[in-house]
């Protein structure tokens, strides 16, 4: 199969790498243009799976299960940032697939990660690379205080440490079983951003509005767009340094660049997902193109389109803390008193059990200005129980 060659729909079947709600979004997302789609995911009840027209019941690395998904489709995506980048090298063998593996691979080492954005000429903080004693010992003091961060399989929140001192450190990484880490300088931040930018087979990018967002616990908590904090000129420098990321690493597909922009102003990039992300989930109901349309389109090889902002919004991330009372009593989320709000939009994952911690969907709230979004957001969150100040 040509590289260049487009993918019609109502003509082609689509894979995705990965079972779990991203995959669902980009499953139905292809589905809406006419395609066909495949999962492979190991999970019986994989919420990809199961809106799906086929899901292969494999493992990422089952040699079986990665010849019947290239056999099922004409090309591949993924979902999830660790799947092994090595199973997407197999599958390009016989298949387009799209982020390629050699760009996940990028994405899934915080180390190689870095490096990347420093040969795009892209700021990011202060930080040593640790793999051994001597580089351990060898650490400047002026990254201290720091993150210590897992170079690999790292999200969330997971996988890091905050340490003051050479001390701290050390007991950090021998916690950590002295896996390669990222040491970085603790930096005064005023908020975090990201932007989703979306890179065609052909090497056209479009860049979707930037998102400000509020983690809790180290989890997305609240994205609002267009970004209240932010200052057009900032904006307009992430748009840039995102889709500077993905040319120079070659990228096809949907990318998320997220920023720290620093209390002096300074804008600085943190990490990339080769995926659609949680901070996106907004495009659904306030974009004129979702970034999992964006991602059908440049797997297929269609045209990209600028994506328009149409309606304020603000995204809030459901975890499974919802339903469960203070006591730990099981309940139901009051969906319908959250529904009767002006602009509101529930996406629930499919996902059978409620845990505490696991994302189980999100709430859109779109309004006529960004106060009208707020305000209704504001209340949708009092409803369930959430912050209701951010």
């Amino acid at each position: 199969m040509a590289i260049d060659k487009v993918l019609m729909p109502g003509e082609a079947t689509l894979g995705v790498m990965g079972g779990g709600q991203l995959g669902r979004m980009f499953v139905q997302a292809a589905q809406s243009l006419g395609y066909r789609a495949v999962v492979l995911d190991a999970d019986a009840d994989s919420p990809a799976g199961a809106v799906a027209h086929q899901q292969v019941r494999t493992g990422y690395l089952d040699p079986q299960g990665l010849a019947e998904l290239a056999a099922a489709a004409d090309a591949i995506t993924t979902e999830f940032e660790n799947v092994p980048a090595q199973a997407l090298a197999t599958l390009a063998e016989q298949r387009r697939v799209a982020p390629a593996g050699r760009c996940v691979a990028v994405c899934q080492d915080r180390a190689d990660e870095k490096a990347h954005f420093k040969a795009s000429g892209v700021a990011c903080a202060p930080h040593a690379v640790i793999r051994s004693e001597a580089e351990l010992a060898a650490v400047d003091a002026s990254l201290l205080p720091g993150i210590l961060k897992t170079a690999r399989m790292g999200y969330d929140g997971k996988g890091q440490a905050r340490v003051r001192d050479r001390a701290e450190l050390a007991a950090a990484w021998a916690a950590m079983k002295g896996v390669p880490c990222v040491l970085e300088q603790l930096l005064p931040l005023d908020l975090e951003l990201s932007v989703i930018v979306a890179r065609g087979l052909d090497g056209q990018v479009v860049e979707f509005p930037v998102q400000q967002n509020l983690h809790r616990d180290g989890i997305l908590a609240v994205t609002e767009v267009p970004a209240p904090s932010v200052p057009e000129a900032v904006q307009a420098e992430a748009r840039t340094a995102a889709a500077r990321i993905a040319t120079e690493l070659g990228y096809v597909g949907v990318l998320c660049v997220e920023f720290f922009l620093l209390k002096d102003g300074r804008l600085l990039v943190n990490e990339m997902a080769p995926r659609p992300h949680n901070s996106g989930h907004y495009t659904l109901d306030a974009c004129d193109v979702s970034q999992f349309e964006a991602q059908v389109r440049a797997l297929a090889g269609l045209p990209l389109r600028q994506p328009r902002l149409h309606s304020p919004v603000v995204m809030l991330n459901l975890l499974g803390d919802l339903w469960f009372d203070a006591e730990g009593r099981e309940r139901s989320p009051c969906w319908d008193q959250v529904l009767a709000l002006p602009g509101a939009h529930l996406h629930l994952y499919g996902k059978a059990e409620p845990r505490q911690g696991r994302k189980m969907g999100h709430l859109n709230i779109i309004g006529a200005s960004a106060a009208e979004a707020a305000a209704s957001a504001r209340q949708a969150a009092a409803l369930l129980g959430l912050p209701s100040e951010w």
